[in-house]
């Protein structure tokens, strides 16, 4: 299998990760997916018809390695270890929003917009008094 190989994800639908494998040759390569260092089954690579060298991945997420926390999801070519992470998921559940780093970006984002809102009040009041 070529080394320019890349797997880009489309979407997660349905508890099922999906993504596009490009550059894996004619023959759908094999992939793995550990999440702590645990094999994860269920793994599907298919061609997609009419474009060859691309192939469709599936990854199921099951409901029974959800845990409260964070879940990375490694995904590599079969192989073990020693080969090189083609892609990773992450899938947060159960963490309180303060405890999220995108929480903390959002907070920051509108106590923002609201001091921009205070200081264009306090300009246009301030204006007139000169």
């Amino acid at each position: 299998m070529p080394d320019a190989v890349t797997l880009t994800r489309t979407r997660i639908r349905a508890g099922t990760w999906e993504g596009i494998l490009s550059g894996g040759g004619e023959t759908a390569p094999m992939l793995e997916v550990t999440l702590d260092g645990a094999l994860q089954p269920g793994v599907t690579v298919t061609a997609i018809p009419g474009r060859a060298g691309d192939f469709a991945v599936r990854i199921p997420v099951r409901a029974e390695v959800l845990s409260e926390g964070v879940q990375t999801f490694l995904i590599r070519r079969k192989g073990g270890p020693a080969e090189p992470v083609l892609a990773h998921f992450t899938i947060i559940t159960g963490v309180a929003m303060e405890d999220d780093l995108r929480a903390e970006f959002d907070l920051l984002r509108a106590e923002l917009d609201m001091l921009k809102r205070a200081f264009r009040r306090h300009c246009l009041e301030t204006a007139g008094q000169s």
